[in-house]
């Protein structure tokens, strides 16, 4: 009976052998291709620390101007409010002229115009209002410096507006109010460090995952090496796998090093939940970025045309996943595109487990979309591969 056990899993034990003896092959041919292993340490080390290094999202010191044609000790007041971090004084100018020509020589973000009478209008409890130059040829600085100023005019007003009341004898604490308490969730100080280097590694990550298994396909063809594992005596599922069990350890050593090494240690970035489990999704994921890249390098007879192809299959990928931006902001049909890619769901798994220690219970149904769209593109991949060579 032990005998005929043995038999039954004599296949399936050299099967497995086969695989593992070409998984060890795919990682010595990574360790000697010295440019793609150079490119897979620097993204999970030093891309993730200059990620965390790189310029603020946030307004800081913003270049700003002033046209006041008569100063004031209220004008001096409000203008000392544009202060560093967020505003830096470049000087005041004489006229309209002058502000123009700055703008357009992108010498300052805005110019701050103050009304005639300012002080007065003031003192005499009259409405008065500022201008407010902004350069929006960057939309986004342009937004930032538009809202900063209004929040500085907004609290300089509401001050004088209430020592009018004084002066007229009303407390303005027994006035109605309404006051906005912001509980900040998972992110309490608003750390733009976390948000860079989680971003980065999810994009560095998938593009990774697309090349290595890709390359390491067309490395064989382009050195003739895929023609003798196919007359071997193996399969094309134990060719493509071993170089995508390969890599997913590769994928795993990288992320253990960039997120436990360089993000948690380094920088403080959270790991709330199960690393067990974060470390499952991402095999699972670089198994489905395997499958894309697999059917890649099926229209490549080249390096050169793998790296287009690629480009072509991350940059939608990366741009419509929701990494750094929101989906919710996208058009209706580009939200529904966005379903079928795998790093959407994988955002969803990461910042799950990752910020908010989120468990199964409440991100199955980002995994179980994972899971399909994983299982059918390494399916096609597979397929792809072996109707190569037919």
């Amino acid at each position: 009976m032990m005998t005929r056990a043995c038999a039954t899993w004599a296949p399936l034990a050299l099967w497995c052998e086969q695989v593992r003896v070409l998984m060890l092959k795919e990682l010595k041919q990574l360790v000697k291709d010295r440019a793609l292993f150079a490119y897979t340490v620097f993204v999970f080390t030093l891309d993730i620390v200059l990620a965390a290094g790189a310029s603020s999202i946030e307004l800081q010191r913003a270049p700003l101007a002033v046209e006041q044609a008569q100063p004031s000790a209220a004008g001096r007041e409000l203008i000392g409010r544009f202060r560093p971090p967020h505003f830096e004084l470049r000087g005041q100018i004489a006229d309209a002229r002058e502000a123009s020509a700055l703008l357009d020589r992108g010498d300052v973000r805005a110019v701050l115009v103050l009304p005639d009478r300012f002080q007065d209008d003031l003192a005499l409890g009259r409405q008065t209002e500022v201008q407010l130059l902004v350069d929006t040829a960057q939309a986004n600085q342009g937004f930032l410096v538009a809202s900063y100023a209004a929040r500085i005019s907004a609290e300089f007003g509401a001050e004088w507006a209430q020592r009018t009341m004084l002066r007229e004898g009303v407390d303005p604490t027994r006035l109605p109010q309404l006051r906005a308490d912001v509980r900040y969730a998972y992110n309490a100080s608003l750390n733009e460090v976390w948000f860079n280097t989680v971003s980065e590694w999810l994009t560095m990550l998938t593009i990774t995952a697309i090349v290595l298994p890709a390359a390491a396909l067309v490395r064989e063809r382009e050195r003739g090496t895929i023609e003798q594992l196919l007359v071997a005596p193996l399969s094309p599922l134990q060719v493509v796998l071993s170089k995508v069990l390969a890599m997913v350890l590769v994928m795993l050593a990288g992320t253990a090093v960039a997120v436990l090494g360089v993000m948690h240690a380094g920088y403080g970035v959270p790991l709330r939940g199960s690393v067990v489990l974060f470390f499952a999704v991402v095999a699972l994921f670089t198994m489905a970025c395997a499958g894309v890249g697999i059917v890649a390098s099926g229209f490549a007879r080249n390096s050169g045309q793998m790296g287009l192809i690629v480009i072509l299959v991350v940059v939608p990928m990366v741009m419509l996943s929701g990494t750094w931006n929101m989906v919710e902001s996208m058009p209706g049909w580009l939200q529904f595109l966005t379903e079928f890619s795998p790093l959407r769901h994988f955002i969803v798994l990461a910042y799950g487990i990752l910020i908010r220690g989120a468990g199964l219970d409440v991100l199955w149904p980002a995994l179980l979309k994972m899971l399909v769209l994983g299982a059918g593109l390494f399916a096609i991949g597979v397929l792809r591969f072996r109707r190569q060579f037919r």
